[in-house]
C-alpha cells in the first residue's frame, strides 16, 4: 500500500490563473507559500524563514469557486496529492515540475477580512468530488 497525500496551509502567491478546456473543464493553478518561522539556536546562531513556494492545480468546481473567491495574499488550507511532470524547454533541457492537485480547499481567509484585517477567520470548506477524472488529463 501507498499514499500520496499533502496537507499545506499557506498564503497565496498570485491570483489563480483559470482556464477552460474544449471540453468545458474548468483548471485554476496558482502558487501557495507556506514559511516555517527562524528561531535562535542556544549557541545565538539565529535561523532564518523559510519559505517554500507551491504549484496549485484545481480543478472543475473547485477551479471555478478559486476563480470567483480566492486572491493573491490569501489563507487557504489545502489537501491534495503531489504530482510531477518533464518537458523539454527551448534549449532541449529536461525540466520537472511538482505540482498539488487539489482534492479539498479551505478559505481561511474571510471575505471581510481583505478589507478588515481585524475581522475573525472563517473557514469555508470545499470538496472535489471523490470521481477524479482528472487522473486522465495530460497535465
Amino acid at each position: 500500500m501507498s499514499v500520496n497525500k499533502v496537507i499545506l496551509i499557506g498564503n497565496v502567491g498570485k491570483d489563480p490563473d483559470v482556464r477552460y478546456l474544449d471540453s468545458g473543464v474548468a483548471v485554476a493553478t496558482f502558487s501557495l507559500a507556506t514559511t516555517e518561522r527562524g528561531y535562535t539556536l542556544q549557541n545565538g546562531t539565529q535561523v532564518p524563514d523559510r519559505t517554500e513556494w507551491h504549484n496549485i492545480v484545481l480543478w472543475r468546481g473547485l477551479a471555478q469557486t478559486a476563480e470567483k473567491y480566492v486572491h493573491k495574499g490569501d489563507k487557504l488550507y489545502i489537501e491534495g496529492k503531489i504530482r510531477s511532470r518533464s518537458y523539454d524547454d527551448q534549449n532541449g533541457i529536461k525540466r520537472t515540475i511538482v505540482e498539488i492537485f487539489a482534492d479539498n480547499m479551505e478559505m481561511l481567509t474571510s471575505r471581510g477580512a481583505a478589507q478588515a484585517p481585524a475581522a475573525a477567520p472563517q473557514a469555508a470548506p470545499i470538496q472535489q468530488p471523490a470521481d477524479n477524472a482528472s487522473d486522465d488529463l495530460p497535465f
